[in-house]
């Protein structure tokens, strides 16, 4: 009998709790949450951590950089955790929280083994552009395998958020941006304008008509590139023996595609950020909204001219100019203390080594065109067999595994025969069988970072570890990125705005934290394939 009374009791209980009115039980609302009204994320292409303070005297005041840096928090030992440290891994690993070896995205370019040819990070053949008549719109993150802390924002508040992505680089607008986005934008070099595609909508929204109307690359293009101060107050620059010309005018309404190499790019950048915060209405109501934003010509900047050219430096003091117009744009926008910035970057760059050999540091360049021919060749007469090695790219020797399988040829010879090539080369240090890394004798950060970019399907086989300030191609001046060395892998990590305070940290933090962080800032699941940690000093 009391077990029957116990069973009736039991229900009786659970009958009147659930019969009570749910906001007696359970009156958390939504709008309870903290969270700012817009998310801005900033990756500047190509920015060194060093530059902070290189420039440093010379950013204006009431610039972005001083701004971010006096008023906001600094972690001042950011890393970037894996290898290859590239433009599309950069962007990739920042909003996924994620590494190459979970989130797919293992470099600009690879070498797919399922679809069996190169393949580009953002390449969607399945979709068309959006806002032009070339095919530079066929692009989607339907590569990317892991949700971005974009995707999760959306998912938080039941897509009622909206996120746009901007970029001059399709990837640095589409990556960012996640597989939600409301869309992301990209420049067509081509025509001058702003483009998208398929994947998120069916015609550009009326702003983006709008701004696209404005012909704003031939404005640009009739200042010309000057300098933004006497030629003589550049001095952490190289001299420049016959002055600084840089003439534009002649490319109105015929060349759009040098715009990416001039400050001008970032100009232009945001001008479509601000204008997209005006279009979408981002930050406009109680629901935080994010625009992630690329500043692509720093990298082809540094690209073109080196960290040390009077290019560089020029571009980095426009930008702070551009960046601090851009904040006092939102703090009338949004409103001060309304919106979350954080500005980082997705990579570093070398030095150009022939200026350091003029400075008896020891650099040099490495042909991977030429390595690749002499490899093969190598190959063939030992196997008899034709394109052994199908490139070197991301730093990785890419082989045929299907030729290789398909003739019975025994891998390991092949391995030792293309490293014993490598390993007499002067501008590499240690070649390595990245599928045997586990029981390779290397430095323990060295071994972990190629780790996280090794993903078997999209990486190659045989890693290549060059000496230091020893870079890829390049051989007749610029300078490129990619290796684990701080000057690729050291990065800014500024946040500024809504709950952050003024502050700074020497401990290290990966680049992968930042993703993390913004979760529990925010409130909301962290990425799918997240390995980051959250940054305790934001948060307090």
């Amino acid at each position: 009998m009391n077990k029957y009374l116990f069973i009736l009791f039991v229900f009786l209980f659970v009958s009147g709790v659930t019969a009570q009115n749910p906001s007696e039980t359970f009156n958390v609302k939504q709008s309870s949450i903290q969270r700012p009204k817009l998310v801005v994320g900033i990756v500047v292409d190509q920015m060194r951590w060093d530059y902070l303070y290189r420039y440093y005297n010379r950013y204006a005041p009431n610039g972005g950089f001083k701004r971010l840096l006096n008023n906001g928090f600094s972690c001042e030992n950011a890393m970037i955790p894996y290898t290859p440290a590239v433009t599309a891994c950069g962007h990739t690993c920042i909003y996924t929280g994620s590494i190459p070896a979970i989130h797919g995205i293992t470099g600009n370019d690879w070498w797919d083994y399922d679809l069996k040819k190169f393949t580009y990070c953002t390449q969607d053949d399945s979709v068309k552009t959006i806002g032009s008549t070339t095919n530079l719109g066929q692009m989607s993150p339907r590569n990317l395998l892991a949700t971005t802390i974009s995707d999760e924002l959306r998912l938080a508040t039941n897509f009622n958020s909206k996120v746009i992505g901007i970029a001059i680089k399709d990837r640095g607008a589409i990556l960012p941006a996640g597989h939600s986005a409301n869309a992301a934008y990209w420049y067509d070099n081509k025509t001058g304008d702003w483009i998208s595609s398929s994947y998120y909508l069916n015609q550009l929204p009326t702003w983006v008509n709008e701004i696209n109307s404005k012909k704003l690359v031939d404005k640009y293009y009739v200042q010309d590139w000057n300098l933004l101060y006497p030629i003589t107050t550049y001095e952490q620059s190289l001299p420049v023996a016959k002055g600084f010309t840089h003439p534009l005018k002649q490319l109105v309404g015929k060349n759009y595609g040098v715009l990416a190499a001039t400050p001008f790019g970032n100009s232009f950048t945001f001008e479509m950020a601000m204008a997209a915060v005006n279009g979408e209405q981002l930050g406009a109501d109680e629901v935080t909204d994010m625009l992630t934003v690329s500043l692509s010509s720093p990298d082809y900047i540094g690209h073109a001219y080196g960290p040390n050219s009077i290019e560089a430096e020029d571009g980095f003091l426009r930008l702070d100019k551009d960046l601090g117009d851009f904040l006092n744009f939102l703090d009338t926008k949004v409103g001060k203390g309304q919106y979350l910035v954080f500005l980082s970057a997705d990579h570093g760059a070398a030095a150009v080594p022939a200026f350091l050999k003029e400075h008896q540091i020891p650099a040099g360049n490495f042909d991977s065109k030429t390595s690749t021919d002499e490899i093969n060749k190598l190959l063939k007469e030992k196997t008899k067999k034709d394109d052994l090695v199908i490139g070197i790219l991301n730093y990785q020797i890419y082989l045929n595994r299907a030729l290789i399988n398909d003739a019975g040829l025994n891998k390991d010879s092949i391995n030792k025969w293309t490293m014993n090539y490598l390993e007499q080369q002067p501008a590499i240090a240690r070649v390595v069988v990245l599928d045997a890394l586990n029981i390779t004798t290397l430095n323990t950060n060295i071994k972990e970072m190629m780790a996280n970019g090794y993903y078997p399907k999209r990486s190659g086989d045989i890693q290549i570890i060059f000496k230091p300030q020893w870079i890829d191609g390049f051989l007749k001046g610029g300078t490129t990125h990619g290796v684990w060395n701080p000057y690729d892998a050291h990065i800014p990590l500024l946040w500024y705005g809504w709950k952050i305070q003024q502050g700074a940290t020497n401990r290290k933090i990966n680049m992968t934290d930042i993703a993390t962080t913004l979760a529990s800032l925010l409130h909301i699941q962290m990425p799918s394939g997240s390995v980051g940690h959250v940054i305790v000093e934001i948060i307090k």
